[in-house]
C-alpha cells in the first residue's frame, strides 16, 4: 500500500490532571492552531527529572494541526503550558481519510485565508 504525503500534524502533549487541559485546548481551537484536540484522561506517566524517579497522574491532549500551523502552535502551547519542559511533539500523518484531512486544514486556515 503506498502513503500519499500530507501536511497534517498530530501533536502529543501531556498536561497535568484537572481543567487546565480543556482551558488549553479551548484556546488553541479558538486561535485556530488546532482543529481538534482529544484529551485523554488517566496517563501515568514514569520519567526521571532532576535526578529522581517521577510518577505522576497526567492527562494527554492530541491535537490535530498543519505544518504550517505547527510553529504557532507550539509557541501558544509553551506560553499556556504549567510545565518548565512540556511535551510537545509533532508526529506526521502520512495518510488518512481525505475529507477529514482537508476539515483540518481548513479549521486552521486563519480567517483572512479563507477562500
Amino acid at each position: 500500500m503506498a502513503f500519499m504525503a500530507t501536511d497534517v500534524l498530530v501533536v502529543l502533549c501531556t498536561l497535568p490532571p484537572g481543567d487546565a487541559a480543556a482551558g488549553i485546548a479551548r484556546a488553541v481551537v479558538e486561535e485556530r492552531l488546532a482543529a481538534c484536540v482529544n484529551i485523554v484522561p488517566g496517563l501515568r506517566s514514569i520519567y526521571e527529572w532532576e535526578g529522581a524517579i517521577q510518577d505522576d497522574s497526567e492527562q494527554l491532549a492530541i491535537l490535530k494541526t498543519t505544518v504550517d500551523r505547527f510553529e504557532d502552535l507550539r509557541t501558544r502551547l509553551l506560553q499556556l503550558h504549567p510545565y518548565a519542559v512540556p511535551e510537545i511533539v509533532a508526529l506526521p500523518v502520512d495518510d488518512g481519510h481525505l475529507p477529514y484531512l482537508g476539515w483540518v486544514r481548513d479549521s486552521v486556515r486563519p480567517p483572512h485565508d479563507q477562500s
